[in-house]
């Protein structure tokens, strides 16, 4: 098993309450990737619909976010809302001991459709065209070698993440306050991507913030993600962008590419965020 097909394994029968270990690989700062823990939580929901003579493809889910995860176990509890003949859908509570005392504290509720992937395949009417990055190997690697703030971003060791130079100013110093981000990605242990792993792709790059000078942590309110396609093995190319920061809020929108260039998932996720000040008040 990879390092991802780990984070992912639950314990317990399908169709019950599972159990799950965070652990602080996927750590960013203090709490665990949110990419991660959706991944999880659709694991969750999939074995429970495939349990139940559901569908095993996830098409579309919306995870709301309502507290940091900390590494240590974890409780699932999957609930299958419906099984129809082109589509299910299901729910999920991911919930972990509070450190305060003696009750539990909800960390992500998510809903999920599944279906089949292969069955919406094609044709293909309309489909966004791939950025133009560089090769992988001109590209900026990130890892927690990179700059001071990346040293508490373990997550980092678990990815082969390459910047496109043209959107990685930031990192230097020098954003270009575009409010986008290009990069090259994959598992840093060679595991090659599959649809099981696109939530977690989703959310795996830094904030789209860095690019605005915000280089602070932008903790995800809510995600809703589209798994488009199977991926091919190979390169994931990925692009984040932001059009609108208003008071201490942001979407975030992603877009996720595979080695043939077909579009394989997006998502748009409600963050928060705190800008720098500038000189005068402004942001």
């Amino acid at each position: 098993m990879s390092e991802f097909d780990d984070a992912v394994a639950l314990g317990g029968r399908p169709g019950g309450d599972r159990t799950a270990s965070l652990t602080e690989g996927w750590v960013i700062g203090a709490a665990v990737n949110g990419g991660i823990l959706t991944a999880l939580a659709v694991t969750a929901m999939r074995q429970a619909v495939e349990a139940a003579g559901g569908h095993g493809d996830a098409l579309v889910f919306s995870a709301y976010f309502l507290s940091a995860a900390q590494p240590g176990p974890a409780l699932l509890r999957p609930e299958v809302l419906r099984t129809g003949r082109s589509m299910s859908s299901a729910s999920v509570a991911v919930v972990q001991a509070d450190d305060r005392g003696p009750t539990e504290v909800e960390r992500l509720r998510a809903m999920a459709t599944f279906g089949d992937l292969d069955a919406q395949a094609g044709p293909v009417w309309r489909s966004a065209p791939p950025p133009d990055l560089p090769d992988p190997d001109a590209c900026l690697r990130a890892d927690r070698s990179a700059a001071d703030f990346a040293r508490a971003i373990r997550l980092l060791d678990r990815l082969d993440l390459r910047l496109d130079p043209r959107t990685a100013g930031w990192a230097v110093g020098r954003p270009s306050r575009e409010g986008r981000i290009r990069a090259w990605v994959r598992l840093a242990d060679g595991r090659e991507p599959d649809a099981a792993s696109l939530p977690f792709f989703l959310d795996a790059l830094m904030p789209v913030t860095f690019d605005l000078g915000a280089l602070g942590w932008a903790p995800t309110i809510e995600l809703t993600g589209h798994v488009r396609a199977r991926p091919a093995p190979g390169w994931l190319r990925v692009e984040i962008s932001t059009q609108n920061v208003i008071g201490g809020l942001l979407e975030e929108d992603a877009v996720i590419w595979d080695s043939t260039g077909a579009v394989v998932a997006q998502s748009r996720q409600l963050a928060g965020v705190r800008m720098p000040v500038a000189e005068g008040g402004g942001a």
